[in-house]
């Protein structure tokens, strides 16, 4: 798009025995001694011989080794699909927030390229809008950056500009001069990110920005717009 500044305005983010020597095993009874046990209260239980000793339990399978390859792959891809969640967050974050500026005279400044919808929306068209009320999004009709008044309308309906960016300074701080402001007014518009639709004309950057009076009115906005030379031909927004 063609660069086009638009003038000041006027008013306009781990078992041993006791001897230590060795016991001999007694002899060994023929069959497992009965006669001499303590009975107890409760059901009886059959005294278990030689013949009915329970089966050994059969031996456990080895286990296999773990498979280490299949595991690395899942945490690879795991790590992958955290990152790409990760991207997504930031690419939101980045799309829907503000991308801040640093001002000339040092302080920080916040450029808009993403409009906040109203809670309700103002009733269009309104005519005889002030540049200081003008909000990012708007559209107006019959545009001229240098007017005082302008009407602003749905951006579906026929309009020749488009408000879409825009950089605010410090409330405190020295004038910057023309020149700076025109470079932030740039670095505006080139933040700024359009709708495919933007593509269906021919349009132009404008750029607007206080003059020393407005600035010492407390004007502290720094505009861009896109254009279009041939009048009330834009029947889109030029926004996401």
């Amino acid at each position: 798009m063609n660069q086009q500044d638009a003038g000041a305005r006027s008013a306009t983010e781990g078992p041993q025995g006791a001897s230590g020597g060795m016991r001999p095993a007694p002899p060994k009874p023929s069959v497992p001694p009965t006669a001499g046990l303590p009975r107890v209260s409760g059901p009886e239980f059959p005294v278990v011989g030689p013949e009915s000793a329970p089966e050994a339990a059969p031996e456990a399978p080895a286990r296999k080794p773990p498979r280490t390859g299949s595991t690395l792959l899942k945490v690879f891809f795991a790590v992958v699909l955290l990152g790409v969640i990760g991207g997504l967050v930031w690419l939101a974050l980045w799309l829907g927030g503000d991308t801040g500026l640093t001002a000339d005279d040092g302080g920080s400044g916040v450029v808009e390229i993403s409009p906040t919808p109203l809670a309700t929306p103002l009733a269009l068209p309104r005519e005889g809008v002030a540049p200081a009320e003008f909000r990012l999004g708007d559209c107006f009709k019959d545009f001229d950056p240098e007017s005082l008044r302008t009407t602003v309308v749905a951006c579906d309906t026929p309009h020749s500009a488009q408000l879409v960016a825009v950089f605010r300074y410090p409330t405190v701080g020295q004038y910057p001069g023309r020149e700076a402001l025109a470079a932030k007014a740039l670095e505006a518009c080139q933040a700024a990110r359009l709708a495919p639709a933007a593509n269906d004309y021919v349009l132009n950057f404008q750029r607007a920005y206080p003059s020393s009076t407005s600035w010492a009115s407390g004007d502290r906005r720094v505009d861009c717009y896109v254009t279009a030379d041939g009048g009330n031909v834009i029947n889109a927004s030029a926004l996401p």
